[in-house]
C-alpha cells in the first residue's frame, strides 16, 4: 500500500501521463506512463530490435535507466511545484533476461517526507517478474 501523501496534483499526473518523449532516456527507450495514481504509476516501453545486443537480450543498464527514470517521475505530483527529485542511490536485482515484448514497471512511493523519498519498483516482461529495485530521491524544494 503506498505511504499517505500530504501533496497531489492531478494536472501533474496527467501531464506525466499523456507526455510521449522525443528525447531524453526517456525518449531513448521510448516510455510512456501508462496510469498515475497518488503515490503510484504504471510505465512501460516495448523492446525494439536496436535495444537488443549481440548476446540476443537488452543490457541491463536499459532496465536500470528505466527503473532510475520512473523513481523520480512519480514523486512529481506528489511534490510541491517547482520542486524536484533527484536520484540519491538505488538498487537494482536484475532477475531475468528480456530480449522482446514490453517491460513495465510499477512503481510505488513507499516512505516520503520534506526532504526524502523512497521508491519500490518492479519490472516485468511477459508476465514475468524480471527486476525488482529500490531507490531513495533528495528533494530538493522550490528555488527562489
Amino acid at each position: 500500500m503506498p505511504v499517505k501523501l500530504k501533496f497531489w496534483d492531478e494536472q501533474i499526473a496527467t501531464k506525466f501521463a499523456g507526455f510521449v518523449p522525443d528525447k531524453g532516456i526517456d525518449g531513448f527507450l521510448g516510455i510512456t506512463i501508462d496510469s498515475f495514481e497518488p503515490g503510484q504509476l504504471v510505465a512501460s516501453f516495448k523492446v525494439l530490435p536496436e535495444m537488443v545486443t549481440m548476446i540476443g537480450n537488452i543490457h541491463g543498464g536499459c532496465i536500470s535507466a528505466f527503473c532510475d527514470h520512473v523513481l523520480g517521475v512519480v514523486l512529481y505530483p506528489a511534490m510541491p511545484k517547482g520542486s524536484w527529485a533527484a536520484t540519491t542511490e538505488f538498487k537494482i536485482n536484475l532477475l531475468r533476461p528480456v530480449s522482446e515484448g514490453v517491460c513495465t514497471a510499477s512503481a510505488e512511493v513507499i516512505a516520503m517526507s520534506k526532504s526524502t523519498a523512497v521508491v519500490r519498483i518492479d519490472v516485468t516482461n511477459k508476465k514475468r517478474l524480471v527486476a525488482a529495485a529500490q531507490g531513495t530521491c533528495l528533494i530538493m524544494g522550490p528555488q527562489s
